[in-house]
């Protein structure tokens, strides 16, 4: 019997690469409402009642009304939106970090954010093995394609060919910091500073650090090889060993699920940089929710996943 799934806001940016993943999967059904049914509380009600699985592509607000539509039901809950990131009872949906084993039995999973994906993987495993303060005042810079930003923004950019940049969350406190301080283990939330490009996917995440002003901060080679062995056989991730004299986000990038680790440092070993590249619609959201989808099933990991 295949596992039904009901994917609540498919017609979303991220329910749309979701149900192209698994709409060819003999593994999956998918419960689709009509289009006049589809934001009927009661249709949704019942679609959360009859599915296995189900995964919210909706703003914040309406994700935890869907998970009161869902309630007294045994469906299992992937949240793509940010509003149940750090809150209890809730798994954060990162197996690389969080464990497969966890993710395998949650019952209510959050996918995690697309620029909190890349700064974890690097920092995280770092701050873990004290190779890297966790009382320090990190900052975080990033670059995305526009369609990380939903409808209105890639509107907005295929609508005015004007627009190159796009710097925003310039009054601070922007919603995915939450997450990186938690999952980080930081004293301190990270300056975050994300900007949107000219270019429909993509990420670029990017944490600078000061090695030689870091209390108890390892070299970069230690950095490097602490996360080659943190991510040693993952399917998804790989820590590169070269460092390339440029990394390019390119217009006609295909979709992807894989998530690029790079460790920069300079010849006196006083500053490093630590970069992620990422799809911000693949490991960085569609491509999460599947592979921990798979985990819940009970399948093989990076089934439908493109890497």
């Amino acid at each position: 019997m295949p596992h039904t799934v009901f994917i609540d806001g498919a017609a979303g940016t991220t329910g749309l690469e979701i149900v192209e993943r698994l709409a060819p999967r003999a593994e999956f059904q998918l419960i689709v409402l009509d289009e006049d049914r589809r934001k009927s509380a009661e249709a949704r009600r019942e679609a959360f009642h009859a599915a296995d699985f189900a995964i919210l592509c909706l703003p914040d607000d309406a994700a935890i009304e869907a998970v009161k539509l869902a309630e007294d039901s045994k469906v299992r809950i992937i949240d793509a939106s940010s509003a149940h990131r750090v809150a209890p009872g809730w798994t954060y949906g990162f197996p690389e970090l969080i464990g497969r084993s966890k993710v395998a039995g949650a019952m209510r999973l959050s996918n995690p954010g697309c620029y909190p994906t890349g700064f974890l993987a690097l920092l995280a495993p770092l701050v873990r093995q004290a190779l890297l303060p966790g009382d320090w005042p990190y900052t975080c810079h990033a670059v995305s394609g526009y369609s990380g930003g939903g409808k209105a923004l890639i509107e907005r950019f295929e609508g005015d060919a004007d627009i190159a940049y796009r710097d925003y969350g310039l009054a601070m406190g922007h919603k995915h910091v939450p997450e990186m301080q938690t999952y980080a283990g930081l004293a301190h939330p990270p300056l975050f500073a994300p900007a949107v490009i000219a270019a429909h996917r993509g990420m670029v995440v990017e944490v600078p650090l000061h090695l030689s002003a870091m209390p108890r901060a390892a070299p970069t080679d230690g950095l490097r090889d602490c996360l080659a062995d943190f991510y040693a056989g993952s399917p998804v991730i790989r820590v590169h060993q070269d460092t390339p004299d440029e990394l390019l986000l390119r217009r006609t990038a295909r979709p992807s699920d894989r998530l690029d680790l790079f460790i920069y440092g300079s010849r006196d070993g006083n500053q490093a940089r630590l970069v992620a590249m990422l799809d911000n619609l693949g490991k960085g959201a569609s491509g999460a929710a599947v592979q921990s989808l798979n985990l819940m099933a009970g399948l093989e990991e990076t089934a439908g996943l493109v890497l």
